[in-house]
C-alpha cells in the first residue's frame, strides 16, 4: 500500500528531523568536553582585552599595569637629568645616553660603574629602577625615586637606617636582598618562572606579562579563549567558562586569590590556579616576634592577609572588592563613606563616637586602620581593623592609634587609656585581648600554658591565625599539659591550627607520637600533610604503621619539590640539609649544607650545622674548628646589627664553649641573661657553664632563676646535686 503525504505533512516531517538533528548537535555540542586532567596555559594579556575592553580600561595605569616596565619617557618619572645623590660619601649620578637611562654607582666591586637601567618598579609613592648583571640577575637599586616629591632618595634596611651598606653585604642594591628574580618577581609579573641553575649560579627567568595582569587573578586563559572563539553554544561543562569565577566566589576563595601575593608567606607548590586552597600552596607566617608586634599588630612587612584574618570583618565574610574595586585597585568610595556601607554613619561617624573634632581625626581608618611606613614613604594601614587599646600598649610594648597621634609629654599610654574609660566605659568588646597570651608564651612564662588553653576555650572563638600562634607556642613547653592541647587541636575545623597542633606535639613517648600524628599524612590540606612529614621522618618512621607508608613518602616527596622551587636561596638547602639527616642520608645533608654556604656565606647557620655533622662523622677536626669560628664571627656581626637579641648571644656562647673558649663564653651567657632574664634556656647554659668553670656562686644564683621560672623542674634538682658534689669535693681536696 502506498501511502501519500501531502505538502504540509512532508514539511512536518522534516522540521521535526531537522529539529531532532539540531537537537542530537546541540547534545553532541553540550557533551564534548576538554579532559578532566587538562591544563589550560598562559596566552597573555593581549587575549583577553580583545573582549574585555571595559576591565582593559579600568585596569590600565593601575599599580598592578605599572608594577613593572620597560624604561621610556612616559614609564620612567625619576629625573635623569645628570641629577646626582650623595649618601655615605658615594655620589650616585642618573644620566641619559642617547635612548637609555643610565646611571653611575657603585658596583659589586666597591667600583664605580655606568649601568643601563633596564626595567622601572612600581610607580607611587616610589618608583625604583633594575640593572641586569650577565648571569641573568636584576638587582634593584636602592636609590628610589619619591614620586610624591619628586626627588631621590635612598631606601634603608630598618634596622640599619644610617648606616653604609659595603659591597658584599646581602642588603647592598647588588646583594641578595635586592635580586628581583627572587625576591620581587613573582608577586610584580604573570606567570614568572624564576629558571635558576645552581650549578651555575645564573638565572633565565621569563614571564608571560611583564605585569601583574589578567591572568595572575583570574589564573591561565587558554581554555576560555579556545570556548569564547569556538563556535560551541555552550561553555564546557566541566569547566564552566574556563576560568576561575572570581564573581561567584565565596569570601574566602576571593581573599585567597589576593593572598598570594598580599601576604608573608613560603611556598609548599606551584600554580595556585587548580581548584585547590591557599594552604595547599603557601605556608603563611603566624603571629610571630619580628614579623608583628604580640598583639597582632604589623611590624615588619606582612602585607595584609595575616592582619585581615584577625579582623571582624574576615570573619563576618568581608572581601576585598567590597573595598577596592579590583581592577583599578583603587578605594570604592572615598573617607569614611566606605565604611558607611556597614557601619550606620548615624551611629559610627559622630562626635559621640569618635569624640573628635579635626577632620584627620574623625576618619574610621586613622584610629582603626593606623598606618605604618615601609621603604621611606610607604604608608601601610594594618588590615586587622583594630580597637585602639592603649591600655596595653606599656604592657606589650605595642604602639596604638592614641598616642600615634597625640605625642605631647603629658599624652601617655595611660592618658589615652583613661580618656577611652571614660568615653566607652570599662568594658571592651575584644577582651580578654589575646596580645597578653601570646607575649607571655612567647617569653616561655609558665603560666602561658593555661593562658593558652583559656584563649583556645574562648566564646566565640579567635581568630584562626590567632589560635594557631597560641597552638604552635605550645611547642616550646613540651609538658604534659601543652601536650594535652596540642592533641585536642589535632582535628581542628582550622588547618592552619591542625598544622601547628602537629608541628608542636613533643615526643615524650615516641611511640604514642607517632600513633597521633600519622593521620595528619592524609590530611586534605597540603600544609598539614607536611607539617606531619616534617614530624615522621627518621627514627618515628620506622614505628609508622604500613598503610600510612605511602603517604609519608609522596609528603616527603611534595615537600622535597617545594624547597626546589627556592634553590637560589640557602633556607632551601637548610631545609634539605635537615630532610635528608632525618633520612639518614649524611653525605648529602652536608653537600646541602655546604651549598647554603656557597649560595649565602654571610648567613648565620649553615656554619654550625655541617661543623656538627662532621663532628659526628669523625671529620677533620681542623675544618670542623674552622666553620665554627667562622659562625663565631658572623654571630659577633649580628650581635652588633642586632644588640637585643638574647637568642644571638645564647648561640655565640654555646659555639665559643665548643672552641674551648669558655671565658669569652660564660660573657655571651651572661650577656644572653641580661637581655631576657626570663629565659629558662639562657640560665640553664649559664649555670651548667658555672658548674664547669667551678662558679660555685654564680652557678647557684642561676640554678635560682631556672627555679623561679620553672618551679618543680626535675632538671634543677640534678643539676644541684651535681654541684654540690663537685663542690663539696673541691673543698675536700683543698683542706686535704
Amino acid at each position: 500500500m502506498i501511502f501519500l503525504l501531502s505538502a504540509r505533512q512532508i514539511s512536518g516531517l522534516v522540521l521535526g528531523c531537522l529539529l531532532a538533528g539540531m537537537a542530537l548537535w546541540c547534545a553532541a555540542d553540550w557533551y564534548v568536553a576538554y579532559p578532566r586532567d587538562a591544563r589550560p596555559k598562559y596566552v597573555g594579556h593581549d587575549s583577553c582585552i580583545r573582549c574585555h575592553q571595559d576591565q582593559q580600561r579600568s585596569w590600565q595605569g593601575s599599580d598592578h599595569d605599572r608594577a613593572m616596565e620597560l624604561p621610556t619617557n612616559d614609564s620612567v618619572l625619576g629625573d635623569f637629568d645628570d641629577a646626582e645623590f650623595t649618601r655615605h660619601g658615594i655620589t650616585t649620578r642618573f644620566f641619559r645616553q642617547d635612548d637609555k637611562f643610565m646611571v653611575n654607582t657603585e658596583g659589586p666591586d666597591g667600583e664605580m660603574h655606568d649601568y643601563e637601567i633596564k626595567y622601572t618598579f612600581g610607580v607611587r609613592p616610589l618608583q625604583q629602577y633594575m640593572v641586569e648583571f650577565d648571569d641573568g640577575r636584576l638587582q634593584v637599586l636602592t636609590i628610589s625615586w619619591d614620586s610624591r616629591k619628586n626627588e631621590w632618595f635612598m631606601v634603608t634596611p630598618p634596622d640599619v637606617p644610617h648606616e653604609r651598606i659595603l659591597p658584599g653585604d646581602p642588603l647592598h642594591w647588588t646583594g641578595m636582598a635586592q635580586n628581583w628574580n627572587t625576591m620581587c618577581a613573582e608577586c610584580h609579573s604573570t606567570n614568572l618562572e624564576k629558571k635558576f641553575d645552581l650549578a651555575t649560579n645564573t638565572y633565565h627567568t621569563t614571564y608571560t606579562d611583564i605585569d601583574v595582569s589578567c591572568e595572575t587573578c583570574h589564573g591561565p586563559g587558554s581554555m576560555h579563549v579556545e570556548m569564547a572563539e569556538s563556535h560551541s553554544l555552550f561553555w564546557d561543562r566541566h569547566r564552566g567558562f574556563g576560568l576561575e569565577d572570581l564573581k561567584g566566589a565565596t569570601a574566602t576563595q576571593q581573599v585567597e586569590t589576593c593572598a598570594p601575593c598580599h601576604s608573608r608567606r613560603s611556598p609548599l607548590h606551584v600554580n595556585l590556579h587548580d581548584g585547590e586552597t591557599f594552604l595547599d600552596h603557601y605556608n603563611p607566617s603566624l603571629i610571630e616576634p619580628g614579623l608583628y608586634y604580640p598583639d597582632g599588630q604589623i611590624l615588619d612587612e606582612v602585607y595584609v592577609y595575616g592582619s585581615f584574618l584577625q579582623s571582624k570583618m574576615y570573619s563576618k565574610g568581608v572581601r576585598c572588592t567590597d573595598c577596592h574595586n579590583p581592577h583599578t585597585l583603587e578605594l570604592k568610595f572615598e573617607g569614611n563613606r566606605l565604611c558607611a556601607q556597614c557601619h550606620q554613619p548615624g551611629k559610627y561617624d559622630t562626635p559621640n563616637h569618635h569624640h573628635h573634632t579635626d577632620l584627620a581625626a574623625t576618619q574610621c581608618v586613622n584610629c582603626h586602620m593606623p598606618a605604618r611606613t615601609y621603604m621611606g614613604v610607604d604608608d601601610r594601614r594594618d588590615h586587622s581593623l583594630r580597637i585602639p587599646r592603649p591600655d596595653l600598649s606599656d604592657e606589650l610594648g605595642t604602639p596604638n592609634a592614641c598616642t600615634t597621634c597625640h605625642t605631647r609629654p603629658e599624652e601617655t599610654n595611660a592618658w589615652a587609656a583613661q580618656a577611652i574609660r571614660y568615653w566607652y566605659g570599662d568594658k571592651r568588646p575584644d577582651d580578654p585581648h589575646y596580645g597578653p597570651t601570646l607575649l607571655a608564651a612567647q617569653l616561655g612564662k609558665p603560666e602561658g600554658v593555661n593562658l593558652i588553653r583559656e584563649l583556645l576555650r574562648g566564646n566565640p572563638p579567635r581568630p584562626d591565625i590567632v589560635r594557631a600562634t597560641a597552638v604552635q607556642l605550645l611547642g616550646q613547653y613540651g609538658t604534659q599539659e601543652s601536650d594535652t592541647i596540642c592533641r585536642e587541636h589535632l582535628d581542628d575545623e582550622s588547618p592552619l591550627v591542625r598544622a601547628a597542633a602537629t608541628q608542636a606535639l613533643s615526643e615524650t613517648s615516641l611511640t604514642t607520637f607517632v600513633l597521633e600524628v600519622a593521620g595528619q599524612l592524609n590530611d586534605p590540606i597540603r600544609l598539614v600533610r607536611f607539617a606531619a612529614a616534617r614530624r615522621l621522618i627518621g627514627a618515628a618512621a620506622q614505628l609508622l604503621d604500613p598503610k600510612y607508608r605511602e603517604s609519608l613518602d609522596k609528603a616527603i616527596a611534595e615537600y622535597r619539590q617545594a624547597q626546589e622551587m627556592v634553590l637560589d636561596r640557602a633556607a632551601s638547602h637548610l631545609n634539605l640539609a635537615s630532610l635528608n639527616h632525618a633520612l639518614g642520608e649524611e653525605l648529602v645533608a652536608q653537600e646541602e649544607l655546604a651549598t647554603a654556604i656557597r649560595l649565602e656565606p654571610y648567613l648565620t647557620g649553615p656554619r654550625d650545622q655541617l661543623a656538627e655533622l662532621l663532628q659526628r662523622a669523625g671529620g677533620d677536626p681542623a675544618e670542623i674548628n674552622r666553620l665554627r669560628t667562622e659562625e663565631v664571627e658572623n654571630l659577633t656581626r649580628d650581635a652588633k646589627l642586632l644588640p637585643k637579641n638574647d637568642q644571638i648571644r645564647y648561640r655565640q656562647g654555646m659555639l665559643l664553649y665548643l672552641l674551648g673558649r669558655k671565658k669569652e663564653a660564660r660573657e655571651s651567657f651572661e650577656a644572653a641573661c641580661e637581655l631576657r632574664p626570663d629565659s629558662y634556656e639562657n640560665w640553664l647554659a649559664l649555670a651548667l657553664l658555672c658548674e664547669n668553670q667551678s662558679s660555685w656562686q654564680r652557678a647557684y644564683e642561676a640554678l635560682e632563676k631556672m627555679h623561679e621560672l620553672r618551679p618543680g623542674d626535675p632538671a634543677i634538682r640534678g643539676i644541684l646535686q651535681n654541684i654540690q658534689q663537685k663542690e663539696a669535693a673541691e673543698k675536700k681536696k683543698t683542706e686535704e
